[in-house]
């Protein structure tokens, strides 16, 4: 069965970058959509990114662009999630999660916790 494991998080400075890893048990087919979700105590689950598997075409939440990218590497089966200047409200457990269909995603990760210092 796949898995998604992420990786990357930890503390950082507001202003500092961070770098998550999601990596992929298996081959994603080139339909998949692989997305980053991060979700606040307290708060409800929000979209960051997505990249389609066989493209590499991206979407980035609208609140996030310029700061965030996304990325995949074919040959290691992972996808990337690069953010940067983040701000204390960038903390947030972040999840990555495949995407079969439209608001559809069979897999989730556990998850990473990104924590961002004021």
């Amino acid at each position: 069965q796949d898995e998604l494991v992420e990786s990357g998080g930890g503390l950082v400075q507001a202003g500092g970058s961070l770098r998550l890893s999601c990596a992929i048990s298996g081959r994603p087919y080139s339909s998949h959509v692989m997305n980053w979700f991060r979700q606040a105590p307290g708060k409800e689950r929000e979209f960051v990114a997505a990249i389609r598997w066989g493209y590499g075409t991206t979407v980035v939440a609208n609140s996030l662009k310029g700061r965030f990218t996304i990325s995949r590497d074919k040959a290691k089966n992972t996808v990337d999630l690069q953010m940067n200047s983040l701000f204390s409200e960038d903390s947030a457990v972040y999840h990555c999660a495949r995407g079969v269909g439209v608001g559809e995603y069979d897999r989730w990760g556990q998850g990473t916790q990104v924590t961002v210092s004021s």
